[in-house]
């Protein structure tokens, strides 16, 4: 037989000639091209690196470590991570880079420039392997492209000759041709609609089997989660009466393993139904630990494919239209930016599962590098979606979704978007009849966020935008309401007519540019000048103007002129709706006129466009209009609503302004949305109630209290399963006594000893922006030294969700931050054993706030609020059997009875802070 000729070696790998920069809390170490290592200070380095470009990782992240000013040109590493391999995770350091890439992370500061170097060259390797594909982008030619002629990707050179081309930036650039993904995409297919699902219930038993089938074989058999997977089952009865649906509060302690628990019933009920059951959450690592507990109920990954999927709204999902539009004028743009995130956004478009901007595979660094215009800001989060007639409908990420979601046993959805369905459900996309809420005690804020009225600046300036697209000749991928619907009505003079008339009375809203003229206190149209008074009403009369937080305002007395402006806003916004009403009548007479020519897709683009008509006719501009008229009477004590005026303030600057309408219970509008689709719900958190033993009774009122149970049913039921984690031993409770809260430089002192007596894996957890600031600021060096890397929300230029990514990496990290990190934390193991209260968390003194306080038990509102904190916080230490975990409070005004917001058996010591640390060296034997 003939000798078969060797493949030919691969090209040489080539990295660009630049040094290679790693920086910390008050160093910089630089790899020059020469080879030798330099350790910067932070001073030193701004100025020795300015204008230069260097091989970094996370260039925003680089440049606030080394100063505002500095400005370096970053070669950055991760975006050739994000090019290799799009849809891949990666923490977003050296460290992260080398453990994705099965490369030794570096032990020092000096190390890390090199595992720069060897991860660059490992990527440009991986790329060499990348399978050559008969359909499908080609990495050569968007390389190139994103190259810019030589002005624009740094990496295009190593990548052409990775692949055994030598770079030419003279070679015209066909960026729309190059990057054209939508060409590759798989379309999706059109099925009748699902028969409703029958109405069996699930047994006890059948639950328990199901929850054995799915655990791993020889795996230990926990009591606790059998009990909570039979008694979940009663959310599954047939209903017996319209409108009163089976309501389950379930609150099951953490390890009690809920997620298995809950989904062993579900599937069977979906499997012996044919209908699917949706699970709701709050936060995106709970979807995330859904989807990976669904491997389980589903081993087949083509199987699980077609029974689970995950349904968030239409704002998460990429938009392939604005991608192309976004591809089609990279070429031209000034910056090279655009084009280099068009290369790597049509890349991931090729390989994402699901399209889901806001989770799943989508690296949550990537925005913070290419810019939120060129990432998350392509999707579709105004509405201006042209349904069927985008040349990408066939292949929408979202419409996919959606009719994975009709087929699907399992639908993982989050609270806001359930709420939001349930007010606006069709016909063609309507709700389950069973819901599962994890993370229940989110609830009541979810509701509180979904139902709530703001008349503002900017909810005013989206509907002007929406209606009628970009203005004044800006650059923008705004499509207004006309290009929307424009072939849907011609030749319709009557329906034209009305287009014409929403265009023009739509000048009512603010342009673009609103925050200048009301800064420079020069309001154009009615809208500005209301909001104009408004601002002035609340400058006059807030109590603080210099703090950093929003400012805030009753509404009445209203000064001297608001009265009538809010009369005039009024008349101009049904001015407004009127002939939305209109048009969108026209086009559902069109449906039922019309049934017999149109087709499938014209009939469900018009339908979409009447309900966008209807909704923010119904909903947003009735709502404004309510709020105005009540505006022009005497103040109304009812305990309804609550109402006041706002400048809403991000950092200490001013974000928006506005009048402001919540529910005082929002669960009121929550449960009349949902009852009349519910058959089952459960609701379940580790969480639920407020404090334990004893008073059980009055605990679950607090449940109620925030589920709105006992508006859904006059006869929820509900089960409690503790904990089975032996607190006594793995835990200890210690308030510190001698640390003046009001001194931040004892606090910053606290901080760091305590971090420094745990070896690292702290959370710092405060109730201010402004002391996590000053904190940070004092003990981020000090704790460098010890090896302690500390990473901060609000100051580091990353997205809380990959600066706890991060955390979870490195068992040494430390991490501060706010309340959104205590409800987005999930660290088990060791990286998580020390969490750190600034002090007690008692609620802020909102107007919003003091209704409720008045309204649900004045104190005891407050009380019960805070606890549930602290329960919250506690629960983030002790994920696993194993986890040991030390909770600190250095506010000494703790009160005695808040301490039942921790576990039975859990150790509560008030002791000083020297003290302190000394135990919890002896705790961890360190």
């Amino acid at each position: 037989m003939p000798e078969t000729a060797p493949s030919p070696a691969p090209p040489p790998i080539t990295l660009p000639a630049l040094s290679a920069l790693a920086v910390n809390t008050r160093e910089a170490a630089l790899l020059t091209e020469d080879g030798e290592v330099k350790i910067l200070p932070h001073g030193r380095g701004s100025m020795e690196l300015h204008k230069r470009a260097v091989l970094v990782c996370h260039g925003p992240y680089t440049r606030a470590r080394l100063g505002e000013r500095i400005d370096i040109h970053a070669c950055d590493v991760l975006e050739l991570f994000a090019f290799v391999h799009p849809a891949r995770f990666c923490v977003p350091t050296p460290a992260g880079l080398a453990n994705a890439l099965g490369l030794t992370p570096p032990d020092t500061l000096e190390d890390a420039p090199f595992t720069l170097m060897e991860s660059a060259q490992a990527l440009l390797t991986d790329l060499q392997r990348e399978p050559l594909k008969e359909k499908g982008l080609n990495a050569l030619e968007i390389a190139r492209a994103m190259g810019k002629n030589g002005k624009g990707w740094a990496w295009a050179p190593s990548i052409c000759a990775a692949l055994g081309t030598e770079y030419d930036p003279s070679r015209p650039i066909a960026a729309k041709s190059t990057f054209n993904v939508w060409r590759y995409l798989p379309e999706w297919s059109e099925d009748a609609p699902p028969p409703p699902p029958s109405h069996h219930g699930v047994s006890e038993d059948e639950s328990t089997e199901r929850l054995q089938s799915l655990l791993a074989p020889g795996a230990e058999e926990r009591a606790a989660q059998k009990e909570y997977a039979a008694k979940i089952t009663a959310a599954f009865a047939p209903i017996a009466e319209e409108n009163k649906p089976h309501t389950i509060l379930a609150e099951a302690g953490t390890g009690v393993g809920k997620t298995l628990g809950y989904l062993a019933p579900a599937s069977v009920w979906a499997e012996k139904n044919d209908g699917p059951v949706w699970v709701a959450t709050y936060t995106k690592n709970l979807q995330r630990q859904i989807d990976q507990e669904l491997d389980r109920v589903f081993p087949n990954p083509e199987l699980k494919d077609n029974k689970v999927t995950i349904r968030k709204g239409r704002e998460n999902y990429l938009c392939l239209l604005n991608l192309e539009d976004m591809v089609a004028g990279a070429a031209l743009a000034k910056y090279p930016q655009q084009i280099i995130a068009a290369g790597i956004m049509a890349r991931w478009a090729e390989a994402t599962k699901s399209g889901d901007l806001q989770g799943g595979d989508f690296p949550g660094w990537l925005p913070g590098l290419l810019g939120h215009p060129h990432t998350t800001g392509l999707a579709d989060r105004r509405g201006e979606c042209v349904f069927s007639a985008c040349d990408h409908y066939h292949k929408c990420f979202i419409e996919r979704s959606i009719r994975k979601a009709r087929r699907a046993d399992i639908v993982i959805a989050n609270h806001a978007l359930v709420m939001i369905k349930a007010v606006i459900s069709g016909p063609d996309d309507p709700l389950p009849q069973r819901f599962i809420f994890d993370e229940a005690h989110h609830l009541f804020d979810a509701a509180d966020s979904a139902f709530a009225g703001h008349l503002t600046a900017r909810e005013t300036h989206d509907l002007r935008r929406w209606i009628r697209g970009a203005e004044g000749g800006r650059q923008s991928r705004a499509r207004g309401l006309k290009r929307r619907i424009e072939d849907l009505i011609a030749g319709d003079n009557e329906a034209e007519n009305e287009m014409e008339a929403i265009f023009h009375e739509a000048r009512t809203l603010p342009a673009h540019g609103w925050s200048r003229r009301l800064r420079d206190k020069n309001p154009d149209g009615p809208t500005e000048k209301f909001l104009a008074l408004v601002y002035n009403q609340v400058h006059a009369r807030t109590h603080d103007a210099h703090t950093p937080y929003s400012l805030e305002t009753e509404t009445h007395p209203l000064i001297d002129g608001l009265a009538d402006a809010a009369n005039l806003l009024h008349n101009k916004f049904k001015n407004l709706q009127k002939p939305m009403h209109r048009l969108s009548s026209i086009l559902r007479k069109k449906l039922a006129d019309q049934s017999d020519t149109l087709n499938s897709d014209t009939r469900k683009r018009m339908e979409a466009m009447a309900n966008g008509l209807d909704r923010r006719a119904d909903h947003t501009l009735a709502g404004w209009i309510s709020m105005l008229e009540s505006l022009q009477q005497p103040k109304n004590e009812s305990s309804t609503f609550i109402d006041w005026f706002e400048i809403d303030r991000i950092d200490g600057k001013a974000h928006d302004i506005g009048y402001y309408r919540h529910w005082v219970d929002p669960m009121i509008p929550f449960s009349k949305a949902i009852a009349p689709f519910a058959h089952g719900i459960a609701m379940t958190s580790a969480t639920l109630c407020d404090g334990e033993g004893e008073n059980r009774d009055e605990n679950w009122e607090t449940a109620d209290l925030r589920t709105g149970a006992l508006k859904l049913t006059d006869t929820p039921q509900h089960f409690s399963i503790p904990s089975p984690f032996n607190y006594e031993e793995q835990t200890r409770v210690f308030i510190i006594s001698d640390v003046n809260k009001n001194d931040v430089n004892q606090l910053a002192g606290a901080y760091r000893a305590l971090f420094e007596a745990a070896g690292g894996g702290g959370l710092g957890l405060f109730t201010a922006i402004n002391r996590l600031r000053a904190v940070q600021g004092q003990i981020a060096g000090p704790l460098e030294e010890k090896g302690l890397h500390l990473y901060a929300q609000h100051i580091d230029q990353i997205d809380t969700g990959t600066l706890v990514d991060i955390f979870r990496e490195d068992i040494h990290a430390c991490l501060l931050g706010t309340d959104a990190v205590r409800d987005g934390v999930d660290v088990p193991g060791e990286s998580l054993r020390l969490l750190v209260y600034d002090r007690v968390p008692w609620p802020r003194p909102t107007i919003l706030h003091k209704a409720r306080r008045e309204a649900f038990g004045g104190r005891a509102f407050d009380e019960m609020t805070t606890r549930l904190k602290l329960r919250q916080a506690f629960g983030r230490l002790i994920r696993k059997s194993d986890d040991r975990g030390v909770f600190v409070m250095l506010d000494s005004a703790l009160p005695t009875k808040l301490l039942d917001a921790f576990p039975p058996g859990a150790p509560v010591s008030r002791i000083g802070l020297a003290e302190c640390t000394a135990e919890i060296r002896r705790f961890y034997k360190i």
